[in-house]
């Protein structure tokens, strides 16, 4: 399937793999979900991901075999166009089988690495140890495309990514806010422009899976106001997925643990109003700066850094 720059290319139709020799698939990624120069690392996780159960069902494995977790290291850039993934079936099982994807630029040499784990249902305990946070309902948050980050950095890249994705703000601050940092917690509303559901009118459990990789927001939280412009890429991105998601918004709720040596790690829950925790997510991404690094107090969150008067 060829995709090029169509601005009309859903997450259904990117997922759309065309199998090509043994163990290889093959897509034309478009440039329209870029985040913000090669396409968001999530939906390259779901790729690979697509291209896993397939190779499962063409191994005759048994169809509810689902999706329990993945991870994912990106060890090299894979841009908008053409790209190639290679599966291996680690082993097949009767209840569970495990399974690796290399995705790459086509004639690359590196790119994102993948292993995942599918497995059917089975017996078992039954909790949730976790709480989704009480924010206001999607309509009454502000939109991230209510302004534009141009005006705080004018050299800022487009992130095509967020034309496909609207996300709303439910707990935390915007960039344009002002604002005292004291803890990297936020949380924010996701919703697909052109939502991929399945035919029980569930949502793709890989459009959950995409929309984990969105956690650098928790580091801004942290730092709060007037950090110099900064861009998180992934070093690796590990979900596990739980149950379906039914409703059109999820709620994403973050927390950054550790900031150190240019690493940030950081953790999400996708809760679903409607079916509860459908997703937990952590990850690991490096910090670059375009115009230079912090130097001095600015690499320490807002509310430590040393006033006028501080001894």
């Amino acid at each position: 399937m060829e995709t090029g720059d169509d601005p009309a290319v859903t997450f259904a139709d990117q997922l759309d793999l065309s199998p090509s020799v043994d163990g290889r698939y093959k897509v034309d990624v478009s440039a329209d979900w870029n985040c913000p120069i090669v396409p968001q690392g999530g939906l390259m996780a779901a790729l690979a991901a697509r291209a896993m159960a397939l190779a499962l069902v063409d191994d005759n494995a048994d169809d509810e075999l689902r999706l329990r977790t993945l991870t994912t290291v990106f060890a090299a850039q894979v841009a908008a166009g053409p790209v190639e993934v290679d599966v291996d079936v680690l082993r097949r099982g009767r209840s569970m089988s495990q399974v690796r994807a290399d995705v790459r630029s086509h004639g690359a040499d590196a790119g994102h690495t993948s292993v995942a784990v599918f497995g059917r249902a089975r017996p078992g305990f039954e909790f949730t140890d976790a709480t989704m946070p009480k924010v206001p309902p999607p309509d009454e948050c502000p939109s991230w495309r209510d302004r534009s980050l141009d005006d705080l950095h004018p050299d800022r890249p487009p992130f095509p990514f967020w034309d496909k994705v609207e996300g709303r703000a439910a707990l935390g601050h915007a960039p344009w806010d002002d604002w005292v940092p004291t803890s990297s917690e936020c949380a924010t509303w996701y919703r697909f422009d052109e939502p991929p559901l399945l035919a029980d009118g569930t949502l793709d459990p890989l459009a959950v899976l995409t929309l984990c990789d969105t956690m650098p927001g928790a580091v801004g939280e942290r730092m709060g106001p007037g950090t110099p412009f900064w861009l998180p890429p992934s070093a690796d991105l590990t979900v596990h997925l739980f149950g379906d998601a039914r409703s059109e918004w999820l709620l994403a709720h973050y927390r950054a643990h550790h900031a150190g040596d240019g690493y940030v790690s950081v953790g999400a829950d996708l809760w679903d109003p409607a079916s509860g925790l459908v997703a937990h997510a952590t990850q690991v991404m490096f910090l670059v700066f375009p115009n230079g690094p912090p130097v001095d107090d600015e690499r320490y969150p807002a509310d430590q850094r040393q006033r006028p008067g501080d001894a």
